[in-house]
């Protein structure tokens, strides 16, 4: 395998990073970078750290000498240190709390709490507000513990931006994907079909049943999806060979939540480079507005209506004796 760390990688450019990843010889991993500035999303310090641990030997790994003067920043993230490579890189390491996640894996339910509990410092919102971001990531990991059937269960990555107020999160996983989850219940034929059901409300590979379970709403994706819509932010999601972005809204449109990620301004493809597993990124915009405020009412109304109007299409199909 072969990935290139460019000089500016983030949700918004992420593309040709993406399609550059070379996902052939899976025993080994070659990273190479640019030679004078690298600035990425942790998106991608979480799918490097992904790959990486997909490796049984450390000594299949090989990442040339980085020339860039923002190489620190990959060793302050923990890139090294979770690859177990060693770096020449010396830093000076400050508190990181309230500012940024260095690339972590979680496998359990146990590092999953102590996960959240270090994000909520990082969100820099109100009490229940952070609650309920870090409730939505949490959800977005557990389906990765209790349903990817990943060994290395999750990467996640995370920084604050104080000049934007905005955190920037990733999450990676090498397990079977989206349509080989999904299709446990649906009929996806291809990658980004499985990645539409996937983000529609009340859609989970684990029952057919409107609205999920209890254990299983089909809810985390979509809510994930609804505050970067609501603020104005990008979302990505890549599965298989499925890429979904949405894209930012302008300012002129009305804010709306939908429960087809379809009908949101965005970009998908489904010819990418084959991933094994599913990477999710996304920008968060922590300013205090009303539609932020209201998010959460907006979201259970969109999930309640998606969800009411699916039963309701069901029972009115002709049954046959």
């Amino acid at each position: 395998m072969k990935i290139h760390l460019p000089n500016s990688a983030f949700l918004g450019n992420i593309d040709p990073f993406l399609r550059g990843f070379d996902p052939s010889s899976p025993d080994f991993l070659k990273i190479t970078a640019n030679d004078k500035w690298i600035s990425v999303h942790p998106l991608v310090l979480s799918m490097i750290a992904a790959l990486g641990l997909t490796i049984k030997s450390t000594g299949n790994i090989y990442c040339e000498r980085l020339e860039a003067r923002s190489k620190h920043y990959l060793v302050r993230m923990g890139l090294f240190k979770i690859l177990n490579v060693l770096s020449a890189i010396s830093v000076v390491e400050h508190e990181a709390a309230g500012r940024f996640i260095p690339v972590i894996q979680i496998r359990t339910s146990d590092e999953l709490t102590k996960f959240i509990t270090e994000m909520i410092p990082l969100l820099h919102l109100e009490s229940e507000q952070a609650k309920t971001i870090g409730y939505i990531v949490s959800e977005l990991v557990r389906n990765v513990i209790e349903h990817a059937q990943a060994p290395n269960g999750a990467l996640l990555c995370a920084q604050y931006y104080k000049k934007s107020n905005s955190i920037r999160l990733g999450i990676a996983d090498t397990g079977v994907g989206i349509k080989a989850t999904i299709n446990q219940s649906y009929s996806a034929g291809t990658d980004i079909e499985a990645i539409r059901l996937a983000l529609s409300p009340g859609i989970t590979g684990t029952t057919r049943r409107e609205g999920g379970t209890a254990q299983n709403a089909g809810a985390g994706l979509f809510f994930t999806k609804s505050i970067a819509s609501v603020n104005r932010d990008f979302f990505v999601i890549y599965s298989g060979k499925g890429f979904y972005k949405l894209l930012k809204k302008h300012s002129t449109v009305r804010l709306s939540l939908n429960a087809d990620p379809f009908v949101d301004r965005h970009s998908k493809e489904n010819n990418f480079p084959f991933w094994q597993g599913t990477l999710v990124g996304v920008d968060i915009t922590l300013d205090q507005t009303k539609e932020f405020s209201l998010l959460l009412d907006a979201i259970r109304k969109t999930y309640s209506t998606a969800v009411r109007e699916r039963r309701k299409a069901r029972y009115k199909k002709a049954r046959f004796v």
